[in-house]
């Protein structure tokens, strides 16, 4: 694996919004990058003084993200998009005009139709298009696939997925400051905000750990907040070739859930719960009655990896090295779309998870409104 370090530029992700300090950490933790410009905000005020706090020289500071594309396109290796989804559409189509690499936050944008329209300039073989579904980058959830796929939970069966959070009910406090839902969360598109917000990461953890798509869905949503135009609680029955089942649960309306994201997967063998705010066990179990809790102390397969172990078992992995290790694989598959070698990886996704996952809300929205099955096209 190259140790280059690469250049990147960021739109969006100042210091006033709610993800661009973790990209920006994650993305130099392990020295795979380094970003040397950027368009952070459109608040002048905010965008200096993001540039101040991270190091960003003033003539490679701009207010207009596409100026900054025109000044800095052949001093840079790729633009990480950090905007509101909304924003996301017009920017991306920029960028596949002018062939920069790209790396975007999720959700790559609000809907099919914006999907269909951004695929009219996509191309697979000409574009470098990685999505951040960061939450397959902690180890042990990489551990879980790594069981999966050697049989030891033997035939997978179901799936349940949930994502409980309570924000629309008690906004959390960062560091003693109010953090009110953002304006463009509070506005749902052609599918849900909350599908586009915690959804995504729910259909690519299952994606990711099944290597299958879901072709049924049955859906039920329900507004409980003081937002009464707004979709805050998402539950979903899923059907999945091969006959395994599975659900999916997302809130933003559940008290005492700051993040309650968890997996659980049954087998013929065995099942497996991982969760979020443990994440560095898993709970197993075994049809001859053993229980198991595996860390990366214990006989991991894949988590004991010197990646993964930044720090010794006993001192937690957390929520910003998993989206380092996503930048590293990230940094893998992009060292050799610049070198013109022809590569895989199986921890960077692109354009077709982003339109398979919002083809499943979509789906999921039939089916609220017909109280019946929908399948996913």
């Amino acid at each position: 694996m190259s140790n280059r370090c690469l250049k990147l530029a960021f739109i969006g992700g100042g210091a006033n919004s709610a993800v661009g300090y973790v990209h920006f950490s994650a993305a130099q933790l392990d020295n795979r990058f380094k970003v040397v410009a950027g368009a952070f905000s459109r608040d002048k005020k905010h965008n200096q003084l993001t540039a101040q706090q991270w190091g960003v020289a003033d003539e490679h500071t701009y207010d207009d993200w596409q100026e900054m594309l025109q000044q800095e396109q052949s001093h840079i290796d790729a633009v990480v998009v950090l905007t509101p989804t909304p924003h996301h559409l017009e920017v991306l189509e920029t960028l596949f005009k002018l062939n920069i690499p790209t790396i975007c936050e999720k959700s790559l944008v609000c809907g099919s139709d914006e999907v269909q329209q951004l695929a009219k300039l996509y191309d697979a073989k000409k574009h470098f298009l990685a999505v951040t579904f960061n939450y397959s980058g902690y180890a042990m959830v990489r551990e879980l696939k790594n069981l999966i796929q050697h049989n030891k939970l033997g035939i997978i069966q179901k799936i349940h997925l949930e994502m409980p959070q309570e924000g629309f009910k008690r906004p959390p406090a960062i560091a003693g400051k109010a953090s009110p839902p953002q304006a463009w969360r509070l506005k749902d598109y052609a599918v849900p905000t909350i599908c586009l917000d915690l959804g995504v990461h729910l259909h690519h953890l299952s994606s990711y750990l099944l290597d299958l798509e879901p072709e049924k869905t049955s859906a039920l949503f329900a507004t409980h907040s003081e937002y009464t135009n707004l979709v805050d609680d998402v539950q979903m029955l899923l059907k999945y070739p091969n006959n395994v089942t599975g659900s999916m649960w997302m809130s933003k309306t559940a008290i005492g859930h700051r993040n309650g994201l968890k997996v659980r997967v049954y087998g013929t063998e065995g099942s497996a719960t991982w969760y979020q705010l443990n994440p560095d066990e898993l709970e197993l179990n075994y049809n001859d009655g053993r229980r198991e809790t595996l860390d990366r102390a214990g006989q991991c397969q894949y988590a004991s990896q010197f990646r993964y172990n930044r720090m010794k078992p006993g001192h937690p992995t957390g929520f910003v090295e998993a989206f380092a290790n996503l930048y590293t694989d990230i940094h893998h598959a992009l060292v050799s779309y610049l070198d013109k070698v022809p590569t895989t990886n199986e921890y960077v996704f692109g354009f077709e998870q982003a339109r398979d996952g919002l083809a499943l809300f979509e789906a999921a929205t039939r089916s609220n409104e017909s109280g019946s099955w929908e399948n996913i096209t």
